[in-house]
């Protein structure tokens, strides 16, 4: 029978031998009363757009042992899905969006790890990869894996921001890792320099604003004139990302479900500009792009300047 510094260091060693870059573990509790102030706030001030499942669930959003009763410990981590140096020169999309659907991707991997684990012990658990009403980027932060920088992006250090995060629930007690806590982004502002339409600011993030929601989450017309903000990508945007100083560390995935296929880096402006329904089913068949639908892509393809 494993003690819970053995199960730990098993659990730790099996999650890197899966593919994930990173693995830590928080202690299951509610979430503290700053992060749920800043979250009735946000969403109080309407900075959620039309994204209203943001709005239901606030009890379990606040309180993992309400999502899984029985909750103990949140092991935590990140799937790295940065393709390398991708030609941005001509029309594409958001790098996260280039390989197949990172839920399968991550769940699948976690459906693993919960396996593992019950051969050493018996447990109960439920895997998640952007799934549930569960804050991840706080959850990695108690983890230990990074801090949220000023792009609120996870920052993962010596790594940077190009991850999938996860997380699996389970009603054992572990030994928890220490937080990485406030934002150690210090004087640095390039990702709200950078940002083309003041999503980001000093005081924080509005997503109505933001490219990757109107070009992913938000239905009917686009603002008008926002094809000039949107440059060569026209599904989600990258750029507060890209000017991130930490993306500097970024090492191309060996994930191959996040590796892009030869027909997708082919697409050229004319043919995404020419793009049927049976061809955006074939390239995106197994894709979190189909969340946006082809009529809703061709919307943005169309408004591109």
């Amino acid at each position: 029978m494993m003690d819970k510094k053995e199960l730990t260091l098993f659990i730790k060693a099996e999650a890197l031998r899966l593919g994930f870059t990173v693995c830590g573990i928080a202690q299951a509790a509610p979430v503290d009363l700053r992060t749920v102030g800043y979250l009735k706030k946000w969403v109080g001030e309407g900075r959620h757009g039309t994204m209203g499942y943001l709005e239901r669930n606030c009890d379990k959003r606040t309180d993992p042992t309400l999502l899984f009763p029985g909750c103990r410990s949140i092991i935590c981590v990140a799937l790295n899905y940065f393709p390398g140096n991708v030609e941005e020169e001509r029309l594409h999309l958001s790098r996260y969006a280039l390989g197949r659907d990172y839920h399968k991707a991550v769940k699948d991997r976690l459906f693993m790890l919960l396996q593992a684990i019950n051969g050493k012990v018996k447990v109960s658990g439920r895997p998640f990869c952007d799934t549930a009403p569960l804050l991840e980027r706080y959850w990695a932060t108690r983890a230990g894996i990074g801090w949220i920088g000023k792009n609120h992006q996870l920052i993962i250090p010596n790594a940077g921001t190009h991850f999938f995060l996860g997380e699996l629930l389970i009603d054992a007690e572990l030994e928890y890792d220490t937080p990485l806590e406030g934002n150690r982004c210090g004087e640095c502002s390039e990702c709200i320099d950078a940002c083309p339409t003041n999503a980001l600011t000093a005081e924080g993030f509005d997503a109505r604003l933001c490219l990757s929601y109107l070009t992913i989450e938000h239905r009917g017309e686009l603002p008008e004139n926002i094809g000039e903000k949107m440059g060569n990508c026209f599904y989600g945007c990258d750029r507060c990302q890209k000017w991130c100083p930490h993306n500097r560390f970024a090492t191309p995935t060996q994930v191959t479900e996040f590796t892009p296929s030869a027909a997708l880096l082919a697409m050229d402006e004319s043919d995404w500009k020419g793009l049927t329904e049976e061809r955006y089913k074939e390239l995106f068949g197994n894709s979190a792009v189909e969340r946006c639908g082809y009529g809703q892509l061709m919307r943005n393809i169309n408004s591109l300047k």
